[in-house]
């Protein structure tokens, strides 16, 4: 800027006494000045939209009577905002859709199988892929590959269909995360951590031969989406290279977890995501993977090793259980879009984007007073049921029940995270799992932050009559995975 011109706007600055320094102008906003944190926005936006049905009170007590009060057994078309879940229901982008158009629906050998390796072997840094139609495609096939009948799998907590294909080839399930992780009020950033002195007290009990593998959840579902520390991470891995154990990893949510390692361990606050997973997935042996959720895809998912003689075995398996190994029970466009959908989850931007969300619909619960789990999880809101609905045991389901209150107060669709969804011991008695939840979970680039609004003050209404709401009874229990169809009425 010429200088008479910049004396010029200084004397019309200092007149208006808009400011003393004219320089200031040209300097970016100082954000730590601000009195307030600036909003953000979706890093995207949108190009198609799918009209949804409105139903009414009246519909929707009909349909969750039908439905024997599991959320799980509505119609999809009788539900307004749909957070059953965040598997498959996200919104691919175009690029993705691009992807479907050149896939390769050869039955050997498809050119979008090495598109998938390749994405898996450059962002993962495993050595081996093999793909499968979801992640429990993967976790049947690893199960019978590692476990022996007598195994022991110790775990930062279970999920439901790996501890059952844990049990069905003969293992039993070790819970070895922190007590934190079991405390909804507790603020621990790092709820996922493993508890070492709980790890060494089972090598003692049962030996390391007895224990194939520890497996490791990067964001802990059941826990309400809390991440492991990248610190917690290497020192299990040193441990294990001393006792000969291996790290599976569950890597579902993989980088939803290295988000929160990048905002709350300083070591990582300029790295990048991309970076961070990297990192992770270094200190494991071998991954299961749900493409469903992280990948941004609506079916997949795969094996990942680096030991040889496992992929082996895995190749053999997946051959009788899901499709040829280059296939995996996947069409060329499903592989294509996991490559492509790989790629986008590591944008900080996107996770950045989604992650935030989850946060605005927690924070709004907090202001309702709603009792959740804390702090705020990587992919929903986890509402404590035991807490919300003090005046019912969970003999009487109370996560149960809040569910389907949810829908009838606004065809918004939860699902319960206690004790329907723990299930049975061997001998027939249930489990009583610490956390007794309703898991509100957010599917990636899907709905806006009105639909968050929305959800929230249902939420709130239903609180404000929690003391008329009654508890359930179990009419029909399926063997396996009750919660997927069992049947309840209210007492």
């Amino acid at each position: 800027m010429p200088l008479f011109l910049f004396n010029f706007v200084a004397c019309i600055l200092s007149f208006c006494n808009i400011t003393e320094d004219p320089k200031l102008l040209y300097l970016p906003i100082n954000h730590s000045n601000m009195n307030h944190k600036r909003s953000w926005a979706e890093p995207y936006k949108i190009k198609m939209v799918e009209l949804l049905k409105m139903t009414n009170l009246k519909d929707r007590i009909k349909a969750i009577k039908e439905a024997g009060f599991n959320t799980f057994l509505l119609k999809s078309e009788d539900v307004y905002i749909d957070l059953l879940t965040d598997s498959g229901t996200n919104a691919m982008s175009d690029q993705q859709w691009s992807a479907f158009m050149v896939g390769d629906e050869a039955y050997a050998g498809s050119k979008s199988f090495y598109h998938m390796e390749k994405a898996v072997q450059k962002y993962y840094g495993y050595k081996h892929m093999i793909p499968t139609h979801q992640g429990r495609g993967a976790e049947n096939i690893l199960s019978k590959i590692l476990i022996k009948p007598g195994d022991i799998i110790p775990g930062n907590m279970y999920f439901t269909t790996t501890r059952l294909h844990q049990e069905l080839s003969g293992g039993t399930f070790a819970d070895i995360i922190i007590d934190e992780a079991h405390d909804p009020l507790s603020n621990h950033p790092f709820k996922g951590n493993v508890d070492f002195q709980k790890l060494e007290d089972l090598i003692k009990k049962y030996g390391s031969d007895k224990i194939p593998y520890i497996s490791i959840a990067t964001n802990v579902n059941m826990a309400g989406g809390q991440p492991i520390s990248m610190a917690n991470l290497r020192e299990l891995r040193t441990f294990t290279r001393i006792h000969g154990i291996r790290i599976i990893h569950d890597m579902t949510r993989v980088a939803e977890n290295a988000y929160f390692i990048q905002q709350r361990e300083a070591e990582f606050h300029s790295r990048s995501i991309a970076e961070i997973v990297k990192e992770i997935c270094s200190y494991t042996d071998g991954a299961t993977m749900s493409a469903k959720k992280d990948a941004l895809v609506n079916i997949g998912g795969f094996i990942a090793t680096n030991e040889w003689d496992v992929y082996e075995e895995a190749r053999n398996l997946v051959v009788v259980y899901e499709g040829l190994h280059t296939y995996g029970g996947l069409a060329g466009r499903d592989m294509e879009a996991i490559a492509v959908g790989i790629r986008e989850s590591l944008d900080d931007n996107h996770q950045h984007a989604r992650v935030g969300q989850v946060e605005y619909l927690g924070n709004k619960m907090l202001e309702f007073g709603i009792p959740i789990v804390l702090p705020v999880g990587g992919h929903g809101i986890f509402v404590d049921a035991k807490a919300f609905l003090p005046h019912l045991t969970q003999d009487q389901f109370p996560a149960q029940a809040l569910a389907a209150e949810v829908y009838i107060d606004s065809g918004v669709r939860t699902m319960e995270r206690g004790v329907v969804s723990a299930g049975r011991k061997a001998d027939g008695t249930n489990y009583y799992p610490k956390l007794e939840l309703v898991r509100f979970t957010i599917p990636r680039r899907v709905y806006t932050q009105a639909h968050m609004d929305v959800i929230a003050e249902s939420v709130a209404n239903v609180y404000d009559r929690r003391k008329k709401i009654r508890g359930m009874k179990m009419v029909y229990e399926p063997k396996y995975l009750r919660f997927f169809q069992a049947r309840f009425t209210k007492l």
